[in-house]
């Protein structure tokens, strides 16, 4: 039995073995650390600023620190892997003037914890949604298992969002360095410009990984930006010919890689949220550096309305129906270990095993 400790000044509980650590924090769920043991290097972002409980966030008191807008209270208490549900985005205004807050309860509810026998667990109800959720976590070598229950309370058939936000953060990222690989194809541009350092061609359609630019030419989303700054998002229709998809990241500098590994029909979507040095207002101050991989049954962060109007992309559905008094499960790894280099391929062979096919 694992008793609750303090991770960064928050609420936590820790799973760990030789290899690996997994940190979750109890406000808002966050899977906050995935750390391989051997080098110290946990590839999830920790924001620059304070962290607090979400439960702890006051408008009058903590606006200004953490920007005074309907994200606030979602960024005071973010880290790592977050779970963005029933919504990916944010609410209407309808939904904000009651309380929801941008992707969802899953960020911000309190979780209960508890470890036993080599597995943490965790369960939430999301009161607005109508949800219960419970995510278990055991460890098998250097990968973390991960089974997700999704529960609709309601008598009520419904639609549903439901995307793992995972970012990654320094010292892990850096500008020029990281490479990634994933299992993506089809792939689009935010459809809506996103600002002057946005440098990507607003809603265009490519193939993985060459990005248009909005000065001509492409840019290989394999490697991070070297870019002194620079933001933008792009969503990517995983591979439907394969039965997993997968995405991994690897330094060169700390030569550890790191990824996840799911089912490609519980989750056809990734979409990459770039924020390098961009975003001036607080909390950010242009001080962050993250790339999010963010992967689910949407294509773009939206509103519900318009994640149902879009209904789907490339003829794939952007978000999940979800039946009254019904379930919905899936499964995943996250894994991290010491590499050389970075593959082009991984397979997931059940358990913590892991292939990495040559070419």
């Amino acid at each position: 039995m694992s008793a609750e400790r303090q991770y960064r000044g928050r609420r936590a509980y820790t799973l760990e073995n030789e290899r690996i650590r997994v940190t979750v924090l109890v406000e808002g769920g966050h899977i906050a650390e995935l750390t391989d043991k051997a080098s110290g290097v946990n590839p999830l972002w920790t924001p620059v600023w304070p962290s607090i409980e979400p439960s702890a966030f006051d408008p009058a008191k903590h606006g200004n620190t953490y920007g005074g807008h309907g994200e606030s209270k979602l960024l005071a208490g973010i880290m790592g892997h977050n779970l963005c549900t029933d919504i990916f985005g944010g609410p209407s205004e309808e939904e904000a003037a009651a309380g929801l807050t941008p992707h969802g309860e899953g960020s911000v509810v309190p979780y209960q914890i508890s470890v036993n026998d080599g597995v943490l667990e965790q369960r939430a109800t999301f009161p607005m949604a109508q949800l219960a959720f419970v995510r278990r976590i055991r460890l098998d070598g250097t990968a973390a298992l991960i089974e997700e229950r999704l529960t609709n309370l309601s008598g009520v058939d419904k639609p549903v969002a439901w995307t793992q936000h995972v970012t990654l953060g320094p010292p892990f990222l850096e500008n020029g360095k990281t490479q990634f690989r994933a299992s993506a194809t089809r792939s689009k541009v935010f459809d809506q410009d996103w600002g002057e350092d946005g440098r990507y061609v607003t809603g265009a359609d490519f193939s993985w990984p060459d990005v248009p630019l909005k000065g001509g030419g492409t840019l290989d989303l394999r490697v991070y930006p070297a870019a002194a700054v620079s933001g933008g998002y792009t969503t990517h229709l995983m591979d439907p010919h394969r039965e997993h998809a997968f995405f991994m990241g690897w330094s060169p500098t700390s030569k550890v890689l790191c990824g996840y590994v799911w089912r490609q029909k519980d989750f056809p979507w990734m979409g990459i949220w770039e924020e390098n040095h961009s975003r001036k207002q607080a909390p950010w101050l242009g001080k962050s550096l993250t790339r999010g991989m963010e992967f689910g049954v949407s294509p773009m962060p939206e509103t519900r309305k318009a994640m149902v109007t879009r209904g789907s992309l490339f003829g794939v559905p952007g978000y999940r129906w979800l039946a009254a008094k019904s379930e919905a499960v899936t499964e995943y790894c996250a894994f991290i270990q010491p590499a050389d280099g970075i593959p082009d391929e991984v397979e997931w062979l059940g358990g913590g095993k892991l292939r990495f096919p040559r070419p």
